[in-house]
């Protein structure tokens, strides 16, 4: 029998390895701690951002922009200290009648409600004053995909970074050094890539060569220390790294890696989860929030990640995120519905979300404009232009639907889920 003993890391292989970190002559850490520096070491940088993050603070730049998107937030905030919101106890009660009351509910394997892409701050309130009509459950976790220097033209990242303090949901935003054609200075990133028309470019990896790791930690410092933006989305095992390696020197920031980088196998989530642990720091915390396999997965290789995050002590760290719907065209076959495999998982993989990127495939086969995933590279400029906008506006309100019917379908099982957690008080 072969001996599996053999695979056990050497402790002078792990010697040489922290010596290559630690070395001055280690150009590669020398840069990142320039780059670190230029903002003003790891305690300014920190403490910038958590003083940008405050609600406070984020009202009162929209105010100094004389924003209409102060009057929204501070409605916004009238609705959750009234309680206008549907609870969770109501919600059991709608669903399943008497028998909720009766019913036991483990919190413990709650499964995040998250929905992609929240591109504009007017559609969180579309979906917000549509969920306070129809008693529907807001998202626990909103992902966004839009470029951040168009949202910073128009304050959208500052009033979504406020709403997200009200609803005490997480928000994941996407730098614009991801690869995709131009970079956030006007200037290609990838040389295989010149927008969606090219995207097999990514085949040949997704798109941070040469510098760009540097470039992304660069626009995250920038958006972290003015905005608080803490969590944003990860494609590239180059920038992976880094964030691992910021991390551990003392930036308290978060990523989610992306579907798009391909983790669709145990081995790809256990070279993942081993790096993660290796840069963990010493209270066991990683920088990697939301892991988020491939479409493609299977339940037995989500359980493998489970079983692989829970050796390495990741259970309440590390999220494992999986796609319910995907947009109805550009990404994957349909129908794609993936929450049967949910309703299987959840009674037994802790910490998992539940992402909506599209309607239900019957609700998308009905629309005359089906959800895109190419929209994304489209600048609102164009999507307004093309008369577009209230299409993509009723595309997310069908994703807002496909959530609720995840949190229904769960609860009729008697499984759990976390919606907002500021406004459907438990």
């Amino acid at each position: 029998m072969t001996d599996r003993k053999k695979l056990r890391i050497d402790n002078n292989r792990l010697s040489e390895i922290n010596d290559f970190l630690l070395s001055d002559d280690n150009q590669l850490v020398t840069d990142l701690l320039a780059l670190i520096d230029k903002y003003g070491g790891i305690n300014k940088i920190n403490r910038k951002a958590e003083e940008a993050r405050r609600l406070d603070n984020l009202m009162a730049m929209l105010e100094a922009k004389k924003s209409p998107y102060v009057d929204d937030l501070l409605w916004l905030q009238d609705q959750r200290d009234n309680h206008v919101f549907i609870s969770i106890p109501e919600y059991r009660k709608r669903v399943l009648g008497d028998k909720a009351s009766s019913m036991k509910f483990d919190e413990s394997f709650a499964v995040t409600l998250e929905i992609s892409a929240c591109q504009y701050f007017p559609w969180l309130m579309a979906e917000t004053k549509q969920a306070i009509a129809k008693g529907e459950l807001m998202p626990g976790r909103f992902i966004r995909v839009r470029k951040m220097s168009e949202q910073t033209a128009d304050n959208d990242v500052i009033a979504f970074a406020a709403a997200m303090q009200v609803f005490g949901s997480s928000y994941v935003e996407t730098l614009d050094t991801k690869g995709t054609y131009p970079g956030p200075d006007g200037a290609p990133v990838n040389v295989h890539l010149g927008g969606p028309s090219t995207i097999t470019g990514y085949f040949g990896g997704v798109g941070m060569p040469n510098e760009f790791p540097l470039k992304w930690a660069d626009e995250f410092l920038h958006y972290y220390t003015t905005y608080g933006v803490k969590q944003v989305l990860n494609i590239n095992p180059g920038s992976v790294l880094v964030g691992y390696m910021m991390y551990k020197l003392g930036i308290d920031m978060e990523f989610k890696i992306s579907v798009f980088m391909g983790n669709d196998n145990p081995f790809a989530c256990l070279w993942t989860l081993m790096t993660a642990k290796l840069f963990s720091r010493d209270d066991g915390t990683s920088p990697l929030i939301g892991f988020n396999l491939s479409n493609s997965v299977n339940n037995e290789t989500i359980e493998f990640a489970a079983q692989i995050r829970k050796a390495f002590d990741f259970e309440d760290v590390v999220r494992i995120e999986h796609h319910i719907t995907e947009t109805y065209k550009s990404i994957v076959r349909q129908p794609y519905d993936r929450l049967p495999e949910l309703l299987e998982l959840a009674d037994h993989v802790k910490n998992i979300s539940a992402k909506h990127e599209g309607g239900t495939p019957k609700a998308e086969a009905a629309r005359e404009y089906q959800s895109d995933i190419l929209d994304y590279f489209r600048t609102k400029e164009d999507i307004v232009e093309a008369g577009h906008m209230p299409l993509h506006l009723q595309n997310y309100l069908d994703k807002h639907q496909s959530l609720n019917r995840t949190a229904e379908e769960l609860t009729k099982r008697g499984l759990t889920f976390l919606a907002a957690p500021n406004l459907h008080m438990i």
